[in-house]
């Protein structure tokens, strides 16, 4: 429909309504739009490295992994159809589902169990294949069955397959459970019709249904939310703490927000021990001095929630030792800072002044709030900062992940010897036998011990748990907060109960 001149403005409020739901803009049976924040490309492919938020929504939509995320955060079937593991822990035999490629060639296990050996080599620059646990081999035994062999038993090995950068894709092909279509800047997603189906024209018809089909858009955090308030979006997905001011900003009811209680590593990693930075005590001292809770209420959303811990403390599901608490856990701000202020004091007395700490945080309203709270803390033990961008040299960079797997090993993985932390070889050697170690009560212990070496080293300076929004509307039923913050396109609708 078109609207001619300004003849608009004359249409009666109630049929105006009508008419755009004939259109399609607020109509139930019309696709679920989804407005993602980010840039939206649809070669997107896991193999180049990190994803944005919409190309992860759409390699899950369009190439899901061996298995994937429900719209409660749990592991579901994805192209395996069902898996088995063996009894000492360490074989994962999937088999996967009757499907074919976008150019109607048959997916083989002989193909996937390729994929995802060139997402783990060495060589790949996959976000994941450092989080992976000791992998001995990924074979086909069958044309439908993979075998996944390794070298110590990891239960958790399946939150790490269902990951949206586990998608399944060959050569820019995915294989569903959707099929994508541009359309215009956006793309069109509609199920893959069932391969087995009796009446293959009754499955394409159901398959083209548009209520069944989903837009996909990537853009900005603005742009996203204005889609959202003037009804062009159902829904929003891919919100951080770097983007929270637009919602605010947008007076979207907070009724909409939807906030996820997930656990991970929001922070600060120190990348070179050098100059003041390169002793432990100095190090310390920076973390000591932020005041966390000043910082999380600068946001204004009561979900956000300090953290001091250099593991998980908030919505931890990782059956791990208790997170060490610092020594300093007790004191209260005002304290913490007159004993920051004394180290670096004492520093400065015997070598002069302090160079201006380079730290690394989004260039975004959520970026220069946090840098401002970071460097004014900073400046009021003596040290000097200035904000940088992602790329340039750096001394602090910002971490904010949220766990991929429930392993309790995660996060001391995740910050000791990566190429943007510091490197201790103690704690090294003990996160590598934890690893290896198939018993818990052992591995328990050589993960608190690695704790404990990490802690006194310094790595990181933990500030919050990550933050994960998202908006929904009144349609997209099946957009509910979940401890994973995964939001599967086609789960976005929750089927009736």
């Amino acid at each position: 429909m078109k609207a001619g001149g300004n003849g608009a403005r004359f249409v009666p409020a109630g049929l105006l309504a009508l008419l755009l739901a004939g259109c399609g803009l607020f109509g139930e049976r019309g696709p679920v739009r989804v407005a993602a924040i980010g840039p939206l490309n649809p070669a997107a492919n896991p193999a180049n490295g990190e994803l944005s938020a919409p190309n992860a929504a759409l390699l899950d939509a369009t190439a899901q992994g061996l298995v994937s995320y429900d719209g409660e955060g749990q592991i579901d079937v994805g192209l395996a159809e069902r898996w088995t593991v063996t009894g000492d822990g360490r074989s994962y035999i999937f088999r996967i589902r009757e499907a074919k490629w976008s150019n109607g060639r048959k997916v083989t296990a002989e193909r996937v169990a390729a994929i995802l050996r060139a997402y783990l080599s060495p060589r790949s620059r996959h976000v994941l294949r450092d989080d992976f646990p000791e992998i001995e081999t990924i074979k086909a035994m069958t044309d439908s069955v993979i075998e996944i062999r390794l070298a110590a038993p990891q239960p958790a090995i399946l939150e790490l397959l269902a990951q949206p950068s586990m998608a399944i894709v060959d050569k820019d092909m995915g294989w569903g459970p959707m099929r994508p279509k541009r359309h215009g800047r956006a793309m069109l997603l509609s199920p893959v019709p069932d391969p087995l189906a009796e009446d293959p024209e009754e499955a394409e018809e159901a398959a083209n249904d548009p209520a069944a089909s989903i837009e996909l858009v990537g853009t900005s955090p603005a742009g996203a939310l204005a889609r959202f308030k003037n009804g062009y979006a159902d829904a929003v997905i891919g919100g951080r703490f770097s983007t929270l001011p637009y919602f605010v900003a947008s007076n979207i009811g907070r009724s909409r927000l939807v906030v996820d209680p997930v656990p991970g590593l929001f922070g600060l990693a120190f990348v070179r021990a050098e100059g003041f930075l390169a002793t432990d005590a100095n190090r310390e001292a920076l973390v000591r001095a932020i005041r966390r809770q000043r910082l999380v209420d600068a946001f204004g959303l009561t979900e956000w929630q300090p953290q001091m811990t250099l593991r998980p403390a908030l919505y931890r599901r990782d059956g791990g030792p208790a997170p060490l608490l610092p020594a300093w856990a007790d004191f209260d701000d005002d304290s913490r800072l007159i004993q920051a202020r004394r180290v670096v004091d004492r520093w400065r007395a015997a070598r002069g002044d302090i160079a201006p700490l380079r730290i690394a945080v989004p260039n975004s309203p959520g970026g220069r709030i946090l840098f401002a709270y970071v460097a004014a803390d900073f400046a009021a033990i003596g040290v000097p900062s200035r904000r940088v961008d992602a790329d340039a040299e750096t001394d602090l960079k910002l971490i904010d992940e949220v766990t991929p797997n429930d392993d309790a090993l995660w996060p001391l993985r995740r910050l000791s010897c990566r190429s943007d932390t510091l490197c201790n070889r103690e704690a090294q050697a003990l996160i590598d036998r934890a690893a290896l170690n198939d018993d818990p009560a052992l591995r328990a212990a050589q993960i608190a011990e690695a704790e404990a070496v990490l802690a006194r080293y310094v790595p990181f300076i933990p500030l919050a748990t990550p933050l994960r929004w998202s908006v929904a509307s009144q349609r997209t039923t099946g957009l509910r907060a979940n401890a994973r913050a995964q939001h599967p396109l086609n789960r976005l609708i929750a089927a009736p109960t």
